[in-house]
């Protein structure tokens, strides 16, 4: 296989750089219109609709929407059914990513002025969340556990998750990851319609204030549709790893590292910058050697071909200009002192220091949240924590004193820009 060599020396080195990271974000007319229709139908319709949609997208023979539900006990039951090493290993991947997550929780705070004047924040939890879990075989547990955990921990009172369940096929590892996070409750419904009634409410799925989770192109179509009538956490694109070597990394470690993320799909994106040839010429055999041992080789394979590459540095502080550049989802940093090279990173999702941190760790169970931004978000987003699962209302008390300097200040401006009923309200309290 081929995967791209490139030289921040050559001539058109920026232009080979930004087609390589080029991916197009236009969504799909078709797909658009027909989750259109499906948002439009049951916002009118409800129940029924949802249960017709299931009943034909995932060939469920559910009779009502009652069907669809998981009980308490189900989820509880699936995790007692669990081998005994996945569930010790579900629980304490969730005690690790609780514990991370309790660090992120604001505070509410206020002051009071020399005029007894009070300013501050309150912070309070949403009130009703819910989580989009892909669902079949391709069911992701560790999504339940980065999703669902920060949002109890922000205290959101109740957390609704729908998952597709094609042929009535239920994954027992998602189902007991929702037992081990505290769901609330479990819809057995995907796709557009679930992101519907999530948005709007119907007669059995409660409307939710905000809806977070992966999911396919219908999913992420709906949930930019639905924007605004309720919030939601990111529309992620590919899966996406940088690596930065020092030349001194373990080829074989640095091609699995690579093939970690390009696994996930044709369109993921695996990039490693290291100045030395020699140790790039190392990590291409092993890439050619290993491919062949991985069942998902096929998907490698498109993936480093059409999107993957092996760039030669001048150095590594040229390695950090181009990282900030691309500002990876996942950032691997295989090098001898990546705390003091960390500083030079502006712009990623999460940054794996050191040769013994893959990036696959952070997947499961390092403790931050795997929800990352991508196609070079992380220039201006974050991860998804608590804070997402939290708002802040501003706090202001004005005392009669302070009335006297505000009122003046905020008159002037008011008339200013020619509002006088804001000028006449403010001027009304100066004595």
């Amino acid at each position: 296989m081929k995967i791209k060599r490139l030289n921040t020396r050559d001539h058109g080195f920026d232009a080979e750089l930004k087609a390589l990271l080029a991916f197009e974000t236009a969504q799909d007319d078709s797909i658009d219109q027909v989750v259109a229709g499906i948002l439009k139908d049951v916002k009118a319709r409800g129940d029924a609709a949802v249960l017709e949609y299931t009943q034909r997208f995932d060939k469920t023979d559910a009779a009502t929407m009652s069907d669809l539900e998981i009980s308490q006990a189900e989820l509880q039951a699936a995790l007692e059914s669990l081998p005994v090493d996945q569930r010790e290993a579900l629980q304490a991947a969730a005690a690790r990513v609780r514990s991370y997550h309790e660090k992120q929780v604001m505070q509410s705070w206020q002051y009071t002025e020399d005029d007894g004047t009070l300013l501050g924040q309150q912070v309070t939890a949403l009130d009703r969340v819910g989580l989009y879990v892909p669902g079949g075989k391709a069911a992701y547990p560790s999504s339940v556990l980065m999703n669902a955990i920060p949002a109890k921990v922000a205290g959101v009172a109740e957390l609704i998750m729908v998952v597709p369940t094609p042929h009535g096929e239920k994954n027992a590892l998602v189902l007991a990851a929702a037992a081990v996070c505290g769901v609330d409750r479990v819809f057995c419904i995907g796709g557009a319609q679930a992101v519907g009634a999530l948005a709007y409410g119907t007669q059995t799925v409660p409307q939710v204030d905000k809806i977070v989770g992966p999911g396919n192109a219908y999913v992420a179509a709906a949930k930019r549709r639905v924007f605004g009538v309720v919030g939601i956490d990111m529309v992620a694109g590919p899966s996406e790893i940088l690596v930065i070597s020092d030349g001194k990394s373990n080829p074989d470690w640095t091609a699995m590292d690579l093939f970690s993320q390009a696994e996930h799909d044709e369109l993921a994106q695996a990039i490693l910058l290291s100045p030395s040839a020699a140790f790039l010429d190392q990590v291409e055999a092993s890439i050619a050697r290993q491919v062949v041992e991985m069942p998902r080789q096929e998907i490698i394979r498109t993936s480093l071909q059409n999107r993957g590459a092996l760039i030669q540095v001048k150095d590594l502080q040229e390695a950090a200009d181009i990282c900030n550049y691309i500002a990876p989802e996942h950032l691997e940093l295989s090098m001898d002192d990546p705390l003091s090279f960390s500083r030079s990173v502006k712009h990623a999702g999460a940054i794996f220091m050191g040769r013994d941190t893959c990036e696959a760790l952070g997947d499961y169970c390092a403790g931050p949240n795997h929800v990352l931004p991508t196609s070079r978000t992380a220039r201006f987003s974050s991860p998804l924590g608590v804070y997402d699962f939290q708002k802040r209302s501003s706090l202001i008390m004005v005392s009669s004193a302070g009335a006297q300097t505000l009122g003046k200040i905020a008159a002037t401006l008011a008339y200013g820009e020619g509002l006088q009923a804001h000028a006449r309200s403010a001027e009304y309290r100066l004595k």
